[in-house]
């Protein structure tokens, strides 16, 4: 519920124009605000975490996230109101994703924590998922409006079920005078710069993929269908990947790496199809790139938190920090790039940022290796 709002705006913007005009870079204006929103919150995210309780943030970001949704439904009337609304919705998941990853560090077990981040990191393709859904469910019968009044529904319904604490709140004083272990910030630069480059090809995909299947001559339902797909593929290839690396001692970054070059040869693919406007490309293309491209985000954290279990919250904020950046350039870029050229050229930026992206992982984990030994 925390990341459907950019993903809502995405897949209903061929519908939304229709109550006020919006163009495509004015939509990916809209979702980059997402993104600047989370990427402003993501490193004190961590430290308000890790001082007040993961569990404590989890009870407030649904009730926060839910009106905002609110405010989507009932008072857009022009893309600069959906851009206003969305930079607080960016700052609601960011705190959301460093507080259940700290809820997660401590109260799950060691030995399932690959699958248990997998599932956790399921949450944002599957938030595609419902995006693309709402368009022949809710967007084609009842309207675009009533898609942000379900997910906000659904947001409460969020926070009634998150768990209470299990221990209390230590004192101001104590919170204070407590030890706060360093992290080290070379390897995490490098790491958060691979994930925003990562998030960089799939956030510019995820918003234009429905507005570049329609333009390739797919109907609207389909188009909507083809997104709920790919977001349904990155689901299941995250939960599969974090049970996978719970198997393995290590190279989990190796896998990742590995992974991206995989999603961009997806974003390739998906380039030719629209070039050529083939479907026989444009789904499997699609599929792969948001699949397996956007499938390594959980088995990210978990390899993150892994190797910083004093300061989870923290330092996945610091990497999280360069994948909300990469969020909020992309739909920018991507759609600048889709305005000037075409929607072609947009997929193969995406795919050659998610190529670099795979070498930056690669850099980031040797630095990291080198100065843990040392």
């Amino acid at each position: 519920m925390a990341s459907i709002p950019a993903f809502l705006v995405g897949t209903l913007a061929v519908e939304m124009r229709q109550s006020f005009p919006i163009t495509t870079q004015e939509l990916g204006l809209a979702v980059t605000s997402y993104y600047l929103g989370a990427a402003c919150w993501a490193v004190p995210s961590g430290r308000v975490a890790e001082r007040v309780g993961g569990v404590r943030v989890l009870k407030l970001t649904p009730v926060i996230g839910a009106l905002l949704l609110v405010g989507i439904a009932l008072l857009s009337s022009s893309w600069w109101v959906v851009t206003v609304l969305l930079f607080p919705c960016g700052m609601v998941s960011a705190g959301t994703a460093t507080a259940s990853n700290l809820f997660l560090a401590r109260r799950g077990k060691p030995s399932r924590q690959g699958a248990t981040f997998g599932i956790k990191q399921a949450a944002v393709p599957f938030a595609s998922l419902l995006g693309g859904l709402a368009v022949p469910a809710l967007a084609l019968t009842v309207g675009w409006r009533w898609a942000f009044g379900m997910a906000a529904a659904l947001s409460i319904i969020t926070a009634v079920l998150v768990p209470k604490p299990t221990q209390p709140r230590a004192p101001a004083t104590q919170r204070r005078t407590s030890l706060v272990p360093k992290i080290d910030k070379a390897p995490i630069v490098l790491l958060a710069i691979a994930i925003g480059l990562g998030v960089f090809s799939a956030s510019g995909m995820a918003a234009f993929l429905v507005s570049g299947t329609v333009h390739a001559g797919i109907a609207k339902g389909s188009a909507g269908l083809i997104a709920a797909l790919a977001g349904a593929a990155t689901v299941i290839v995250r939960i599969v990947s974090g049970f996978l690396a719970d198997r393995r001692a290590s190279s989990h970054f190796s896998v990742i790496a590995v992974m991206m070059l995989v999603g961009a040869l997806g974003y390739a693919t998906l380039a030719v199809g629209q070039h050529l406007k083939l479907s026989q490309l444009i789904i499997p293309g699609a599929v792969i790139a948001l699949g397996v491209g956007w499938g390594w985000n959980g088995l990210f954290n978990f390899a993150v938190i892994e190797r910083h279990r004093a300061t989870p919250a923290r330092a996945t904020g610091m990497t999280q920090l360069g994948g909300r950046l990469g969020g909020m350039l992309g739909p920018t870029i991507i759609g600048l790039c889709i305005n000037h050229f075409d929607y072609s050229a947009g997929w193969a930026l995406a795919a050659t940022t998610c190529a670099m992206a795979a070498a930056a992982v690669v850099l980031g984990d040797r630095v990291l290796t080198r100065r843990a030994a040392t």
